[in-house]
């Protein structure tokens, strides 16, 4: 089989499920990954005849496609601000309003001469902290997950990318003090209710990790409320605090961290205009 017959085959199959932009996009994902040729060479490359090998990794991706598998895992990775990423489902996949937040932080501390301290609680797959390693030169940063499999992704993640981090593994609602004080505290937490299921794609729900997605309604800001405690004691004076948040949730989030004696906040909005950000600058 050619790869035109392929991939007409394939957007055949898969577009029982997807809509035709998004098939098309599996599709040159794959492309990358198993031929290694790029959208842009597939058109030059269209006669070319695909081994059995090559077929096979084809057939088992549509397979779990089908079986509403995120193109993420199936690749074993994603883009992330530039870089590649190795992510299974012990992490989240990670999401562009994410990008948003890491961008923020380091236009904050581009040309900043104070060598900084980072801490990014919940960290995952790593995207944050890696990023803000690779980003903001010179600047020391933490990786903390209270998941083993997590941190082991994140490493491996850092090693990929030539990036110096430390990870620690410690479970954030039973921590009452950090070790040591930090320049920038970021989080991008579970924040996601239990009501708001409903909402979610079933791939999502089917394969991302609850652990690191759901809390419950009752108590929705937990995570937020225990990292905000930290910041009281471990954020150094003038230092930041950014979150990523849930958008239903960003006036009962800027209450709190009011309630807590932050008085300056700010809160931005994403690409999509949903309320997504928040950043606490420590005055005293």
């Amino acid at each position: 089989m050619d790869v035109k017959s392929l991939r007409d085959q394939f957007l055949a199959d898969i577009i029982k499920q997807y809509d035709i932009e998004e098939a098309r996009s599996f599709f040159y994902i794959l492309t990358n990954k198993i031929l290694k040729l790029s959208r842009a060479t597939v058109a030059i490359h269209l006669d070319r005849i695909l081994t059995a090998k090559e077929l096979f990794h084809f057939d088992q991706a549509k397979i779990k496609l089908l079986a509403q598998e995120p193109i993420q895992y199936i690749v074993d990775e994603t883009e992330f601000y530039g870089s590649l990423f190795y992510v299974d489902s012990n992490v989240l996949i990670p999401r562009p309003e994410t990008e948003e937040l890491v961008d923020w932080i380091i236009k904050d501390h581009l040309g900043v001469k104070e060598k900084l301290r980072v801490l990014d609680i919940g960290t995952g797959s790593g995207c944050i902290a890696i990023s803000l390693a690779k980003n903001l030169p010179g600047a020391d940063v933490y990786a903390l997950d209270i998941s083993a499999e997590a941190l082991k992704i994140t490493q491996k993640n850092a090693d990929n990318n030539n990036a110096k981090i430390t990870c620690l593994q410690q479970d954030i609602l039973q921590l009452n003090t950090l070790s040591m004080d930090f320049d920038i505290i970021v989080s991008n937490p579970p924040y996601v209710r239990v009501l708001e299921k409903q909402e979610m794609k079933a791939n999502v729900l089917e394969n991302e990790p609850s652990l690191a997605l759901f809390v419950s309604d009752d108590d929705p800001l937990v995570f937020y409320e225990r990292i905000t405690a930290l910041a009281i004691k471990n954020l150094k004076r003038s230092g930041n605090l950014y979150f990523e948040i849930n958008q239903y949730l960003g006036e009962e989030m800027m209450q709190m961290i009011k309630n807590k004696g932050f008085d300056q906040v700010i809160l931005r909005k994403d690409i999509f205009g949903n309320d997504r950000m928040i950043k606490v600058e420590k005055s005293k």
